[in-house]
């Protein structure tokens, strides 16, 4: 097989497994990172690795130019959802403007199908459990940039044919996380701060509920999502069924870590208090590459991976716009830091 298939976000967490799976099936991958949430280590070895942003223009039509694509995973994006209400500007650049490049160099050079990771953030909230055929209603900029672009690759296929297949994973944790993110990856944000020799901070009083979702249940889906034509032009979740309270994680993670949990409740934040969804759909078409990993399987998996790989000094985000209602720990983490 020589397909050409480009992976964006590739020296990040989800898009190095991805694009480990595809080498499997023998494609020929170039991955494009900026690596401003990624590393260069992540990226696995027979990947043409590419640094630049999806932002770049020029960069991204001579790629597609050079490499004639059949096929697109884009997987690049700031994902920290609850930021995302302070840095309107940056959000919707790299996360909406961004992916509108690719779609448009797609269209131009005649992409077979494209692969898009949305996530349940466009659902909002109350709409339990969250299933594809609710109508979104995203309550952040981040599920909103999300959102229009999966509303905007549909019309790039009734107007120019352009197949895609649109996936709304929710809390995928694992191997390869980004440990020193501050913002977002709640158990790899425990796990750092465990390795620190620090507390586990949690807004508010830890009765949100997300499902958890273990890496090797969600990247073979992505990436074997262009092989099954019956899948194209289609929305699916997928992710963990079963739900857990941010409390309940932290005593998993501690578990896993081999240390007594020991927490620190900061303010509660605006956010969605329980978000969860059915997968009855991506069961349906993907079931037989979906193992459905426990979570305290999988965080013991994670957790002998963090030991190895260690605690990651994270640098605060630079280029906050919006700083009324900007919850407390974070404006202190930007002004000592």
């Amino acid at each position: 097989m020589n397909s050409q298939v480009l992976v964006t976000g590739a020296a990040g967490f989800i898009g190095s497994h991805v694009c480990r799976h595809l080498l499997l099936q023998g494609y020929q991958v170039v991955g494009l990172d900026d690596l401003s949430g990624g590393f260069l280590d992540h990226v696995p070895a027979g990947v043409q690795f590419v640094e630049g942003s999806i932002t770049d223009v020029k960069l991204v039509n001579d790629l597609f130019a050079r490499h004639q694509f059949e096929y697109v995973f884009h997987l690049a994006a700031y994902a920290a959802e609850g930021l995302s209400h302070f840095i309107k500007h940056f959000n919707y650049t790299n996360n909406l403007l961004g992916s509108v490049n690719l779609i448009n160099a797609s269209v131009n050079h005649q992409v077979k199908c494209f692969v898009f990771t949305s996530s349940i953030a466009v659902y909002g909230r109350n709409q339990l459990p969250m299933i594809e055929e609710a109508v979104p209603q995203p309550e952040d900029p981040y599920g909103i940039a999300k959102y229009a672009v999966e509303m905007d690759l549909r019309e790039a296929h009734e107007m120019f044919g352009l197949n895609h297949v649109i996936f709304r994973p929710h809390n995928v944790y694992g191997e390869n996380q980004n440990l020193g993110d501050r913002y977002r990856n709640v158990i790899g944000i425990f796990m750092n701060q465990i390795m620190q020799g620090q507390p586990m901070t949690i807004f508010g009083d830890g009765q949100q509920t997300r499902a958890f979702s273990y890496i090797d249940d969600v990247a073979p889906v992505l990436a074997a999502s262009i092989t099954r034509p019956d899948a194209y032009n289609q929305v699916f979740n997928v992710g963990a069924d079963k739900a857990y309270t941010v409390a309940e994680l932290a005593t998993v993670v501690s578990r896993a870590m081999g240390v007594a949990p020991q927490i620190k409740h900061l303010e509660a934040r605006n956010e969605v208090v329980h978000a969860y969804s059915a997968h009855a759909k991506v069961q349906k078409y993907f079931g037989d590459l979906i193992k459905n990993v426990s979570l305290t399987d999988g965080v013991a998996k994670m957790a002998v991976w963090a030991q190895k790989t260690g605690a990651r000094q994270g640098k605060p985000f630079e280029g906050i716009e919006v700083r009324k209602n900007l919850p407390k720990s974070w404006a202190a983490l930007e002004k000592t830091a």
